[in-house]
């Protein structure tokens, strides 16, 4: 019989181990309604990997936080630009 408390040590460290959450910041300047942003942020939450997405109307951006062993920035730019909006990073 395992003990609980030991199974949970055991793997603290590889939890701990795990990726965090990158952020990026895409920049959309083709956004100019009010529809606009709900659009985008639903092309951005089906990548699989998106973990949280913050759209900001007036600058025209996204910021994504995601998984980097799911998805790469590449896919969060072909996922807006799939739903008619192009993006490119913030630098």
């Amino acid at each position: 019989m395992r003990n609980p408390l030991l199974t949970m040590l055991l793997t603290l460290p590889l939890m701990a181990a795990a990726e965090t959450p990158n952020p990026v910041t895409l920049e959309i300047p083709n956004m100019n309604c009010g529809l606009c942003p709900i659009t985008v942020k639903q092309a951005l939450q089906k990548v699989p990997g998106v973990e949280n997405v913050r759209i900001d109307f007036e600058r025209k951006t996204a910021s994504v936080r995601y998984d980097p062993d799911r998805v790469q920035p590449e896919a969060l730019i072909e996922a807006t630009g799939n739903a008619g909006y192009p993006a490119t990073l913030q630098e």
